[in-house]
């Protein structure tokens, strides 16, 4: 009789130990060490990018173009680089219901009308539930077939026989394979999972895009090496009370990372946002201290975001200090900069700053347009209606370069901003040269301060 070996694995980050413990030794989460079964089971197939295997020089190898299926939805084919590559395999993280089924479910319908069968396969829900979904988003197709299995043997047995255009997993975290013996989600049968439909999109060109569940850090919940394995992995991100949501490439070996796909949740599903700067900035009020308007780039698309401040004295020992789509610490260590080399005495004043429409904003350029929110509200004055600022801030209060500043002049110019608060280390390489433009560059917080605030 076969001597059964037993493992403790963790369900963060696939760390395997001998014996149970409370803590990982490798992403050091608590309490996440499961007991699994170590089967004996091989892998009988093994997978190969190159049917020679001969070493041959880069020069000699042949330049073949890669074509790519057309989803019908602009916003994910400018994420992807153009379109899915046959062949590839997509891993889609986001919250739940953010609207990751949603999406895959219109692009599923999309491909079956202009490619043919397409291989929908849900492990969460029952077909008529899927059904119910398709016909709330109007997304019916004679062509789109639906599978509910979780036995990954079967569902590569019915997509060797279909031959689909795609295939949609949703989601990875409920598949498991028979020749593993452990329990379906844990890090075991994910990353077997995955490594046959990795086999699998390679040996018969099938792409296959796969859902994963995210953990409470916001990361795919699985082994870290599954996101190795895939050739796409795109994060679904947004705020379940606002409308927007936005499709990042965290990797892409067929196209840039730096792309992004801004949607908006409607009643009949994930609708494209052409226009993005114009609906975040259509409800903005007028002459109102705090408002600012900011020129960020979301990947290679520049959007205008307006950033809103409320400065009040506090009835606390301790002010306050919140943030809504801005980082928290970077709050703080911009009004250490206000109090310090500008001299605002925000020392008993709390303060609050938010980022309207629920867009998250990472990079530094929106530090400048952060600290003249907080000080015009301070101040009770508000800036000029048709003035866009950007610029990154030091500890010493100096406006540093920022990246692309073309490309966010010209796309708040299209909707009417005519005045520009820019570094002023941007100015010599500036190519847009309108005379009906303004545009100020400043080096350090006073001097932006004094351009504003007229």
């Amino acid at each position: 009789m076969a001597k059964v070996k037993v493992q403790f694995v963790c369900q963060e980050c696939g760390h395997d130990t001998p014996q149970w413990l409370g803590k990982c030794p490798g992403c050091e989460a608590w309490n996440s060490m499961v007991e699994e079964t170590v089967g004996n089971s091989e892998i009988k197939t093994r997978y190969s990018p190159s049917s020679s295997g001969k070493p041959r020089p880069i020069t000699e190898v042949d330049n073949l173009p890669v074509p790519r299926l057309a989803t019908g939805v602009g916003e994910f084919d400018r994420v992807l680089g153009g379109g899915i590559v046959p062949g590839a395999l997509i891993l889609i993280g986001g919250d739940p219901g953010i609207g990751k089924s949603t999406m895959l479910l219109q692009v599923a319908c999309s491909v079956s009308q202009a490619y043919g069968t397409v291989l929908y396969v849900s492990g969460e829900e029952s077909a008529v539930q899927t059904k119910m979904r398709a016909e709330r988003l109007n997304k019916l197709s004679d062509t789109l077939l639906i599978m509910t299995e979780t036995n990954l043997e079967e569902i590569i047995t019915a997509a060797n026989r279909l031959k689909p255009a795609l295939m949609i997993i949703d989601s990875i975290q409920t598949m498991f394979s028979s020749e593993i013996p452990s329990a379906p989600g844990s890090v075991g049968q994910v990353r077997e999972s995955t490594g046959k439909l990795l086999r699998l999109a390679k040996e018969s060109g099938i792409p296959i895009g796969i859902i994963g569940h995210v953990t409470k850090e916001g990361n795919i919940a699985g082994p870290r090496i599954l996101e190795h394995m895939v050739d796409v992995v795109l994060y679904f991100e947004g705020d379940k009370s606002h409308a927007f949501r936005v499709l990042r490439a965290i990797k892409n070996r067929f196209g840039s990372t730096h792309e992004s796909g801004i949607f908006s949740m409607e009643e009949d599903g994930l609708l494209e946002v052409k226009n993005p700067s114009g609906l975040l900035l259509s409800e903005r009020p007028e002459k109102a201290p705090g408002s600012v308007v900011l020129a960020c780039m979301e990947g290679v698309r520049p959007i205008l975001i307006e950033i809103q401040a409320l400065v009040s004295t506090t009835c606390f020992g301790m002010p306050r200090r919140m943030a809504a789509g801005f980082d928290y610490n970077r709050l703080i260590l911009l009004m250490a900069v206000l109090e310090k080399r500008v001299g605002l005495m925000l020392t008993n004043q709390d303060a609050y700053v938010n980022a309207v429409g629920g867009i998250k904003i990472t990079e530094p350029a929106a530090d400048l347009a952060v600290i003249l929110a907080v000080a015009s509200s301070f101040r009770n004055i508000s800036l000029d209606a048709e003035t866009v600022v950007m610029g990154e801030v030091g500890l010493t209060g100096e406006v540093r370069m920022v990246s692309r500043v073309d490309l966010r002049i010209s796309e708040a110019a299209k909707l009417g901003f005519k005045r520009f608060v820019v570094p002023a280390g941007n100015l010599a390489g500036l190519k847009v040269r309108k005379t009906e433009l303004k545009i100020v560059g400043v080096s350090n917080v006073m001097e932006a301060m004094e351009a504003v605030f007229i």
